[in-house]
C-alpha cells in the first residue's frame, strides 16, 4: 500500500493512503463525506485509459489513512492536499472535488494560490456555503444539521444505513442503485472514525467559503444534480457558478447527490472533455492506426 506523509496537530507525521493509476497529466480525486478514495473506482478504472494519471487519497480519519483525534478543519485538510501534491511532485493538476471536498479545494486556492493546479472540477460540492442563514435561504436548515449530529452520536451505524438511501436518492418508488451499492457505501462510511465523521460535519456545514471563491482563478467545471437532497444545488453549485469567473456549469437532471455512481458514464465523459480533447483518445489507438 502507498502512503504520503502529512503532519498531525502536534507536529508528528501522519500517513495518508493513496491510490495511483496510469501515466500522463495528473488528475487528483478528492472523496466526499463519509466515504473514502474507493468511491472513485469507476473513474480510477476508466480515466487512465485516456493517457491520464489518476490519484485518489483517503482523507485523514477515513479509509486506510491514519485517524488522529484532531485536524478536521479546512485549513488542515488543505495542508494535507498540499502534502499530497508536493509529495508526489505533481504539475499541471486537474483537481476533482466531490461534496465536502469542494471546501478543501477552495481553501487550497485561498491559502496556497492553487499551486500546481490548472483546472478544477466541483462535483455535488458544498462550496460556497451549504448552511441556511438569512442571507443564504436555500441552504440546509440548522435543525437538519443537529439531527445529523444526533443521529451519528446515538446510532452511528443506523444513521449511515439511512443516509445512504438519501445519498443515492432511494425512495419507496425509486431505486437507482442496488442493495449491494448501499452496502458498499455503508461499509466505506464505517471505516471512518466516529470523531472524524462528526468533526467533518461541523466543518462542511459551518464553513462559509463565499469570500474565498474569488481565489479560484483556473477553468472550473461545476457539476450538480438538481435532485440533490443532501447538498442543495441552489445554495451551492448554482452560487459557485455565479462566483467563479471561468466556469462551465452542468446540471444533471433528476440526479441525486451520489451522481458519481448513478451517472458514472456521463461524469467520465464530461471529465474527459473538460480535461481536453487532445486527451480524449484511448491509450493504444495510435499504435493500432500505425499497424
Amino acid at each position: 500500500m502507498a502512503f504520503i506523509k502529512a503532519q498531525r496537530e502536534n507536529g508528528t507525521e501522519l500517513n495518508l493512503y493513496y491510490q495511483d493509476y496510469g501515466a500522463g497529466r495528473p488528475v487528483v480525486l478528492l472523496h466526499g463525506w463519509p466515504l473514502n478514495s474507493n468511491m472513485w473506482q469507476y473513474q480510477l478504472a476508466e480515466l487512465p485509459k485516456y493517457g491520464l494519471r489518476c490519484i485518489a487519497y483517503d482523507r485523514r480519519g477515513f479509509g486506510q489513512s491514519d485517524k488522529p483525534f484532531d485536524g478536521y478543519d479546512y485549513d488542515t485538510l488543505a495542508d494535507d492536499l498540499k502534502a499530497v501534491l508536493d509529495g508526489l511532485d505533481l504539475q499541471d493538476v486537474v483537481l476533482v472535488a466531490f461534496s465536502m471536498a469542494g471546501g478543501e479545494a477552495v481553501r487550497y486556492f485561498s491559502k496556497y494560490g492553487g499551486e500546481r493546479v490548472t483546472k478544477l472540477v466541483l462535483v455535488s460540492s458544498i462550496a460556497p456555503y451549504m448552511l441556511q442563514t438569512d442571507d443564504n435561504p436555500d441552504g440546509v436548515e440548522p435543525e437538519m444539521v443537529e439531527q445529523i449530529l444526533a443521529g451519528l452520536w446515538n446510532d452511528h451505524a443506523g444513521f449511515m444505513q439511512d443516509f445512504g438511501k438519501q445519498f443515492f436518492g432511494v425512495s419507496l418508488m425509486h431505486h437507482p442503485v442496488s442493495q449491494g451499492v448501499l452496502d458498499w457505501s455503508f461499509m466505506s462510511a464505517m471505516q471512518a472514525s466516529l470523531k472524524a465523521t462528526i468533526d467533518c460535519v461541523y466543518s462542511f456545514t459551518g464553513t462559509d467559503f463565499r469570500d474565498e471563491m474569488q481565489y479560484v482563478d483556473v477553468p472550473t467545471l461545476i457539476i450538480h444534480g438538481d435532485a440533490d437532497k443532501v447538498v442543495p444545488m441552489e445554495a451551492t453549485g448554482q452560487q459557485a457558478a455565479e462566483m467563479i469567473t471561468d466556469n462551465q456549469f452542468l446540471i444533471y437532471e433528476d440526479e441525486p447527490h451520489g451522481l458519481w455512481f448513478t451517472s458514472k458514464d456521463q461524469l467520465n465523459t464530461d471529465l474527459l472533455e473538460f480535461i481536453g480533447a487532445e486527451m480524449y483518445m484511448e491509450v493504444g489507438d495510435e499504435d493500432e492506426e500505425e499497424e
